[in-house]
């Protein structure tokens, strides 16, 4: 699907060819919706952008993460494509990290499957708040 979102730059031709993949998964009063939402100019552009040349030029601090259930980003791909653009860009001050049982919102889950986010209660896992956190105050210091 996300081939043809990126290939197939006619529209009406995109739409033909998503058709049936999205009849196989999805109700019939959902596929519209969704070949609308996959064919639009934003959507189009976020699975076409590559980030690799903007993290080549980064030379600030960076931290990368990922949660280990993210179903919707690739951890492992991401962040190993992440460490190799910074590593290629010379970039020597980053941490790359997978955070154990997180999902893409950084909510401890079972799945990571994307119907799972509305039953979490949590809003984000303190695993990801200390991570970030103690990141942050290793490239800052504690101000007294």
């Amino acid at each position: 699907m996300l081939d043809i979102v990126k290939t197939e730059k006619d529209t009406a031709a995109a739409a033909a060819k998503l058709r049936p993949l999205l009849k196989q998964s999805l109700p019939d009063q959902a596929v519209d919706a969704q070949i609308k939402a996959v064919l639009s100019p934003w959507f189009r552009f976020f699975v076409s952008y590559d980030p690799r040349p903007a993290l080549k030029k980064l030379k600030q601090p960076a931290l990368a993460t990922n949660g280990e259930k993210d179903v919707q980003v690739a951890p492992k791909e991401n962040l190993a494509a992440i460490e190799a653009a910074l590593k290629a860009g010379g970039n020597k001050d980053y941490l790359v990290k997978e955070l154990p049982g997180l999902n893409h919102l950084f909510q401890t889950a079972n799945t990571g499957a994307v119907s799972e986010y509305a039953k979490i209660e949590e809003t984000i896992s303190p695993t990801a708040l200390k991570a970030m956190g103690d990141w942050i105050l290793a490239h800052v210091g504690t101000q007294k």
